[in-house]
């Protein structure tokens, strides 16, 4: 798919644009269309050539004739304009922590800087401090944001975030004077990968904090320390995470948590009604002239620009705010709604647990279910069941239910799926089951139409109530494959067969734009930990945000019901 590279040339354009000082509107046009190539689950090329992508809102006739071009040319002819008018490593810049557009612009043109290598050189010559709204502190800062730029690996999952906010959070707690603390920023929003962790705390002392936090044992390395803001590289047991602390007054510790959860598009939207009811909204609260009518919590700001309130996981400018204006907003799903686990493999393939251990970690997690799902044979690396073994498992299963009170064991597989589109069992076994799903695990790499057509042939099968990570994405390590992820979903909708959202942060796959996509058109969502150990049971809450991303809501997911109404969902398939 070329979306992923319309959205970078259309947000380099913008960022372009914004070094020279160009119109703000069409910056502003060009990152909306960005945004919007980004969120498209559908292939941009495909929606062109059906005279989809026209209708699409936010994408112009302007936008719309350079993403023509591109499909044609593999280039766009504003975007080669435009990079003739800067250095060729300028943009990289933009890459240092905490470095936007302005702040290149005026080191590009009150210091000629156009590299990482001359703005190093700035630093040390002292210049890049005595640059008026910069000084010392933010000098010191970008040198430690150049630093720590190379040798990162650039973003991180969100459990890695989440580790070391927990880790921060728990040490704050324990500071004297501490009134609340939030997590905000993409790790409030829970999106699949973060770029620094973001702190909020209400206290009266600012100063006293920030210390605390940077002198303090898991600190690897202090970036920044003033009265109110601390940035610093946190040891976590996985990664070093960049967690900057911000402290705030009670009284606007709200606006604060509104403002630096964002997202960005989301925070225009607001400001934009603010000012059309002639008030002023920013981080310190909501005024009127200059007196403070909203601040301390976020629900009183929704409620005074005439929204309900929007929860984080929604925050990404994709209909919210209409839909909170409206008072259509979905209520989302929660852990608490999630009666069982539909994904969960034990030592029989590749999990280091048996079926009885992870029957009563599931029970003691108040799950009414779990189904155990190994892999089949053609996964020899996971060690998968031969026919024979599976059918004595399915055995030992149904026995382990009659002495296990308080949660019910369901007998599945995750069934390779074939380069022909075939699968691992034959129907005669997979009738024996509870539940079935199927799944990619070898040729990823292969064509589009390959892989896609193998995934729908497999849905055709009435055994199969699931497929399985749909994409075969692993974040930060393995692209998904390249499917057409509409088709999937459409051919879903029409054979009965639910799509995972696979919990465990290396995947949540499907994403959050193809779960909304999903959901539109009918399909069930199933959320899977994909477990191999007890531990992993804990994972649930990731795919949970993920699926709550993406608009679900408690009916849109299958494991939300109980055992018996999930045999009977499944039965629906099996009898055509």
């Amino acid at each position: 798919m070329k979306n992923p590279i319309l959205s970078e040339l259309f947000n380099q354009m913008a960022d372009i644009m914004e070094i020279l000082g160009e119109d703000r509107f069409r910056i502003n046009s060009y990152r909306k269309v960005a945004r919007v190539i980004s969120d498209i689950p559908a292939d941009v090329e495909t929606l062109l050539a059906t005279g989809e992508l026209a209708k699409t809102p936010g994408i112009g006739k302007s936008s719309l004739a350079k993403i023509q071009e591109f499909i044609q040319t593999g280039t766009i002819t504003a975007h080669q304009q435009l990079l003739t008018k800067i250095p060729p490593k300028l943009l990289e810049l933009l890459t240092i922590p905490g470095m936007g557009p302005k702040g290149v612009k005026a080191i590009y043109e009150k210091l000629n800087v156009t590299s990482i290598a001359e703005l190093k050189g700035a630093i040390g010559a002292g210049s890049l401090a005595q640059l008026p709204g910069f000084g010392d502190k933010k000098a010191a800062a970008i040198a430690k944001g150049i630093e720590f730029l190379e040798k990162s690996t650039g973003r991180i999952r969100l459990d890695q975030a989440l580790e070391a906010a927990d880790m921060v959070s728990g040490f704050l707690r324990g500071l004297s004077g501490i009134q609340r603390i939030q997590a905000a920023g993409s790790l409030r929003r829970r999106a699949e990968t973060i770029g620094d962790v973001d702190i909020l705390v209400a206290a009266g002392k600012g100063r006293q904090v920030i210390q605390a936090f940077t002198e303090s044992r898991f600190v690897e390395e202090v970036l920044a320390a003033g009265p109110t803001k601390g940035s610093a590289i946190v040891q976590t047991y996985d990664a070093p995470v960049h967690v900057d602390v911000r402290v705030v007054p009670e009284k606007s510790f709200g606006a604060a948590a509104q403002y630096f959860t964002g997202s960005k598009q989301h925070n225009v939207r607001l400001r934009e009604i603010a000012v059309k009811a002639k008030l002023k909204l920013n981080e310190y609260g909501l005024f009127k002239a200059d007196k403070m009518i909203a601040g301390a919590v976020e629900e009183e700001i929704y409620r005074k620009l005439g929204l309900d309130y929007i929860e984080p996981l929604l925050r990404e400018d994709r209909g919210e705010v209409e839909a909170a204006k409206s008072h259509l907003l979905p209520e989302l799903i929660e852990f608490e709604d999630i009666k069982g686990d539909l994904h969960v493999h034990t030592n029989a393939s590749d999990g280091d647990c048996d079926i009885s251990e992870l029957a009563r970690a599931a029970k003691r997690a108040g799950y009414k279910y779990i189904c155990i799902t190994d892999h089949s044979r053609s996964s020899a690396i996971a060690n998968g069941l031969s026919a024979k073994r599976l059918a004595q498992q399915i055995k030992q299963i149904r026995k382990l239910n009659e002495e296990l009170k308080g949660i019910m064991i369901l007998a599945g597989t995750e069934v390779d799926i074939l380069a022909d589109g075939s699968l691992d069992f034959d129907n005669k076994l997979l009738c024996e089951l509870d539940f079935v799903i199927a799944a990619i695990h070898s040729g990823l790499a292969s064509p589009r139409e390959k892989v896609t057509t193998r995934t729908l042939k497999a849905m055709d099968n009435p055994y199969v109530n699931c497929i399985a990570h749909p994409t075969g994405r692993l974040i930060g390590q393995r692209e998904p494959m390249d499917i057409d992820i509409a088709a999937v979903i459409k051919h879903a909708a029409q054979t009965h067969t639910a799509l995972e959202v696979n919990a465990n942060p290396w995947r949540l796959d499907l994403k959050d734009t193809h779960c909304r996509m999903a959901i539109e058109a009918g399909v069930k969502l199933v959320i899977g930990t994909d477990a191999h150990s007890v531990a992993g049971l804990g994972l649930m809450g990731f795919g949970v945000a993920t699926a709550a991303r993406g608009w679900a809501t408690r009916a849109d997911v299958l494991n939300t019901l109980s055992s018996a109404k999930i045999g009977s969902w499944a039965a629906c398939k099996r009898k055509g």
